[in-house]
């Protein structure tokens, strides 16, 4: 899978990303600008934040029926103020954060870990009402192999490291446009 996705559309969702968060905090109201016409589509996304290169957040979904703009505006927030893993951003912290966004593929379903290359798919398990994801970058950024990224994810799931070698899990794979305020 391909993205057109240039680096003024890149630009324009990072902005978008900041500018709701900014929002947010302040409680004043955010108004998207008009769309670049590339950005007239619909897809799931993640927002990353980053303080200090330290995760500070991060949520997303696979939603396939919101507009990418809208919807990268809507998981900036959430990945600020409601990963329940951490604090909410407060307004101090702002201007020390970090944006990256991954817009993702479609969920392609596999039945395999075999069918997944590391550097290009991100996984997504199932299990009865147990679910994990990670994205594609995580499993460069940690140096695993497709057996330790698959495990992981089970774990992020809240299933065993080997739940995919004994259990049966539903697994997918996805690609994404992952791109950040350092890299554009």
């Amino acid at each position: 899978m391909s993205f057109d996705i240039n680096r003024e559309e890149m630009n324009f969702l990072l902005e978008t990303a900041r500018n709701a968060v900014k929002s947010s905090l302040d409680n004043s109201p955010f108004i998207i600008p008009p769309l670049p016409e590339g950005l007239n589509f619909k897809s799931g996304c993640f927002v990353t934040l980053h303080m200090n290169g330290v995760l500070r957040g991060c949520i997303g979904n696979f939603r396939s029926d919101v507009n990418i703009v809208k919807n990268v505006a809507d998981m900036a927030v959430q990945a600020a103020l409601q990963d329940p893993r951490f604090p909410s951003v407060s307004a101090g912290e702002f201007d020390s954060l970090e944006f990256e966004i991954s817009v993702l593929s479609p969920m392609i379903p596999i039945k395999s870990v075999e069918e997944a290359e590391v550097g290009r798919d991100g996984l997504y398990v199932v299990k009865g009402f147990n679910r994990g994801v990670l994205l594609p970058q995580v499993a460069t950024e940690y140096g695993w192999d497709k057996y330790e990224f698959i495990s992981h994810t089970c774990a992020k799931a809240g299933l065993p490291y080997d739940a995919w070698k004994t259990d049966k899990i539903d697994l997918y794979r996805f690609e994404a446009a992952v791109f950040g305020e350092k890299s554009v």
